[in-house]
C-alpha cells in the first residue's frame, strides 16, 4: 500500500496534473479480476410520494438503491491500481453523461472507504472519468481520512487545491477539521496559520476551535499565544458559554493577567449574565496562589462560600496550600477535617497537604499522627507523602528517622525520587554527615540514575557550607561538559546556582547545536543575566529566543525592555514594543508603563503624550498607576507644569487623605 501514497503528489502543486499521475499503483505485481457488485432487489416505490409533474427519465436518474455499498467497497479494497479502482467503477461513471451514482452516495462512500490514499483516489475518479462537479463535502471527507492517518502536507494540500484547482472556497467544517487535527497533533504554528486564512476568506470560527486551541498552547507552556487567542476570542461577536469563559481565565490566569482574570469574572456574571461556576473559581484560586497572593485568594474563596458556588475537592486543597502560607494552621486543619462534611472524599493530594502545613507550621506531633492515620486506614501513600515526612524529621534534627523513613518506603514498593535524594543529603550535610551524603550521590550517579537539576544545585551547596570548595567546583565543571545529562538540564542548574559564566558556556554550545527546546531554559537564562547586569547578554539571549521560534510573554518582554533602557537603546525598546503589540502579545500594566518611562527618558513626549492617550482609552489599565506614572516621566523632565496635570487628575479621583496622597506621589517620583 505504500507505493500508492507515494505516487500520489503533494495536491498543492502549482499546476493541476493528470489523474494517472495523482493515481500510481500501490502494487503492480498481480491484476485482479474484477467483477461487478451483485445488484440489489429494487424496492417498489409508493405511488403516493411520486410527483406526477416529474418526467420519468428524472425518477430514476440515480441507481443508489441498486447497489449494494458493503460490495463495493469490498472490491475497492482489493484494488492496487489507479486502473484496477477506475475498472471497478467505470459501470457508474454513465459513459460522459450524467454520474449514475448521486453525490450523497458518493460522499457516503468516501466516509466509509478505510485507507486515506484510496479515499483520494476515488476523489480523483470523481472529478476526473465520473464528472462530478467540484464538491466542498467530498473534499472535507478526503481530508478528514487523510488527517486521521497523520499526512498534515498532504492534508493542508487539499484546501489549496480545493482553492486553486477548482475555485472551492473552504467552508467552516473544513477549517475546523483540519485546525482542530492540527492542534491536537500538537502542532499550534500550523494550526494558527490557518486560522489567519480561515479569517481572511471570513469563515468564523466557532467557540470548541476557539477553545481548543487555547487548552493546546496552555499545554505547550505558550502562554503568550494561547492569551492571543483568548483575546480574539473575547473579542469576537459570538456569544461565549461557560466553557469559553473559563477557557478565557485559564489562559489569562496561566500567563498571570490576574487581574484581567478577575474582572472577567466580575463581567460575565454582570454583562453576559453567565454565573461562574466552581471551574471558574478553582482556576483563578490555583493562579492566586501559584503567585504567593494569598489574601486575594482567601477574599475569592470567601466570596465563592458567599455566593454558594460548590467547593471541588481541588479548590479545598488550593486553600489549605493558602492557609498554610499564611501561617493558619489551624484554618487549615479546620477545613480539612470538614471535607467529609462538604460530602467530599479527601485524596492523597490533600493529605499530602495538609502533612507540608503541619511540617511548615512545625506540628510535628500532628503530621506523625496524620501520617500513621493514614497508614491505619489503610490510604494509599505515594513519594511526595514520604518526602514530606522525610522533610518534616529533617526539621526535627531526627536524621536517623528520616533514613529509616526512606527504607521503609522502598520496602512497600515505593521507589525514592530525585527530590527524596535531595532531601536526605541536605539533612546529613546539615547533620554534619557530609561523607555519607557524599557516598549516597556518588552511588546514584553510578548507578546511572537521572540526576536531577534540584539534587546537584543539593550537593554543590552542600559541599559550599562545609568548606569544600574545590568539590564544588568539580561538580560545576562536570556540568560545564555534560555527560549523561541534558544540556538544558545543565543549564538550569548552573542558571539557578548563580554560575554566569558556566552557564553561559554550556547556553551558548546547546544553542548553536539547536538543543533548546524549551521556553523556561531561555527565560531562566534571561533572569540570571538580569540580575547579574549583563544587559547585552539579555539582548543576546532574547535574540536566539526569538531566532527559535518562541513567543515571549509580557514577563520577559519587561526584562528586555529594561535591558534596553540600561543600554539608552530607546528605539530599539520601542521597536520590541510595537511588534510584540502588533504580533498579539497581551502586556501587564508594568511593561506600558516601563515604555512610558523610557519613552521619557528618550524625550520623546509626543510619543509620551500618543501612549498615555491610547492606554488612557484601555478599561484594563489602572488609571491611578498610569496618572502616577505620567506624572513621574514629565517630573524627571522637569516639565512640572505637564506633571502637576497628571497629579490633579488624580486628586480629582478622590483622595479622603491628601496627605497620604502626596506621600504617594513623592514616592513613585
Amino acid at each position: 500500500m505504500a507505493a500508492l501514497a507515494a505516487s500520489i503528489p503533494s495536491p498543492h502543486s502549482s499546476t493541476s496534473l493528470p489523474l494517472k499521475q495523482r493515481l500510481s499503483a500501490i502494487s503492480a505485481t498481480t491484476k485482479l479480476a474484477i467483477p461487478l457488485p451483485s445488484s440489489s432487489a429494487s424496492f417498489p416505490s409508493k405511488q403516493v410520494w411520486r410527483n406526477p409533474n416529474l418526467s420519468r427519465h428524472q425518477h430514476h436518474r440515480y441507481i443508489d438503491r441498486s447497489v449494494n455499498m458493503d460490495e463495493l467497497l469490498s472490491l475497492l479494497s482489493r484494488t492496487t491500481t489507479a486502473e484496477e479502482l477506475h475498472a471497478v467503477m467505470s459501470p457508474y461513471a454513465g459513459g460522459g453523461r450524467t454520474p449514475l451514482l448521486s453525490l450523497r452516495f458518493m460522499v457516503s462512500l468516501l466516509s466509509r472507504e478505510p485507507d486515506w490514499r484510496r479515499s483520494v483516489a476515488l476523489l480523483d475518479w470523481m472529478l476526473g472519468p465520473a464528472g462530478y462537479s467540484p464538491s466542498v463535502f467530498a473534499y472535507n471527507v478526503a481530508l478528514r481520512n487523510a488527517l486521521r492517518a497523520r499526512q498534515w502536507s498532504f492534508a493542508s494540500g487539499l484546501v489549496l487545491e480545493m482553492r486553486s484547482h477548482h475555485c472551492l472556497s473552504p467552508d467552516r467544517v473544513t477549517y475546523s477539521t483540519l485546525i482542530s487535527y492540527l492542534a491536537r497533533a500538537g502542532l499550534l504554528d500550523a494550526a494558527l496559520l490557518w486560522l489567519r486564512r480561515m479569517d481572511a476568506d471570513r469563515v468564523p470560527p466557532d467557540l470548541v476551535l476557539h477553545t481548543t486551541l487555547i487548552e493546546l498552547a496552555l499545554k505547550l507552556n505558550d502562554h503568550s499565544k494561547a492569551v492571543s487567542i483568548a483575546s480574539r476570542l473575547l473579542g469576537s461577536s459570538s456569544p461565549l458559554d461557560l466553557v469559553a469563559f473559563n477557557s478565557i481565565i485559564h489562559a489569562f490566569s496561566r500567563a498571570g493577567l490576574l487581574r484581567e482574570a478577575q474582572q472577567l469574572l466580575v463581567e460575565m456574571r454582570e454583562n453576559y449574565q453567565v454565573p461562574p461556576d466552581t471551574v471558574t473559581y478553582s482556576t483563578i484560586l490555583c493562579a492566586l496562589v501559584a503567585r504567593g497572593r494569598y489574601l486575594e485568594a482567601l477574599s475569592l474563596f470567601s466570596e465563592m462560600r458567599d455566593r454558594r458556588v460548590p467547593l471541588d475537592l481541588m479548590t479545598v486543597n488550593i486553600m489549605i496550600d493558602a492557609y498554610g502560607q499564611l501561617d493558619m494552621a489551624r484554618e487549615a486543619d479546620r477545613l480539612f477535617w470538614s471535607v467529609r462534611k462538604l460530602g467530599l472524599e479527601p485524596s492523597i493530594v490533600t493529605y499530602n497537604t495538609m502533612l507540608r502545613v503541619y511540617g511548615d507550621a512545625e506540628l510535628f506531633g500532628e503530621a506523625i499522627h496524620l501520617f500513621r492515620l493514614m497508614q491505619r486506614k489503610e490510604i494509599q501513600q505515594n513519594v511526595v507523602t514520604y518526602n514530606t515526612m522525610i522533610k518534616i524529621y529533617g526539621k526535627s534534627l531526627e536524621h536517623e528517622k528520616a533514613g529509616n523513613l526512606m527504607q521503609e518506603m522502598q520496602l512497600k514498593e515505593i521507589q525514592p525520587n530525585a527530590i527524596t535524594y535531595s532531601t536526605i543529603i541536605s539533612i546529613w550535610a546539615r547533620a554534619g554527615k557530609l561523607e555519607r551524603a557524599a557516598k549516597l550521590f556518588q552511588k546514584l550517579r553510578s548507578s546511572g540514575a537521572e540526576i536531577d537539576p534540584v539534587l546537584y544545585q543539593t550537593m554543590i551547596v552542600s559541599y559550599e557550607r562545609a568548606g569544600l570548595v574545590g568539590h564544588a567546583k568539580r561538580l560545576l565543571h562536570e556540568l560545564k561538559h555534560p555527560e549523561g545529562i541534558a544540556k538544558e538540564t545543565a543549564v538550569a542548574i548552573l542558571a539557578n546556582a548563580g554560575r554566569v559564566e558556566e552557564a553561559t558556556w554550556v547556553f551558548r554550545q546547546a544553542a548553536e547545536a539547536g538543543e533548546v527546546k524549551d521556553i523556561s531554559v531561555f527565560k531562566c537564562m534571561m533572569d540570571l543575566y538580569s540580575r547579574n547586569r549583563r544587559h547585552v547578554n539579555v539582548i543576546e539571549v532574547f535574540e536566539k529566543m526569538r531566532a527559535a521560534g518562541f513567543f515571549p510573554d509580557s514577563e520577559v518582554i519587561a526584562v528586555v525592555l529594561n535591558a534596553y533602557g540600561k543600554l539608552q537603546e530607546f528605539d530599539k525598546a520601542d521597536a520590541v514594543y510595537k511588534e510584540m503589540e502588533e504580533e498579539g502579545c497581551i502586556f501587564s500594566d508594568k511593561v506600558h508603563f516601563q515604555m512610558l518611562s523610557l519613552l521619557g527618558m528618550k524625550r520623546d513626549f509626543s510619543r509620551v503624550e500618543s501612549l498615555l492617550e491610547k492606554l488612557s482609552a484601555d478599561p484594563n489599565i489602572d488609571k491611578k498607576e498610569l496618572n502616577l506614572v505620567a506624572a513621574s516621566v514629565y517630573e524627571r523632565a522637569n516639565k512640572l507644569d505637564e506633571a502637576s496635570r497628571f497629579v490633579s487628575q488624580i486628586r480629582k479621583r478622590a483622595s479622603p487623605n491628601p496627605l497620604a496622597l502626596d506621600l504617594e506621589l513623592y514616592s513613585s517620583v
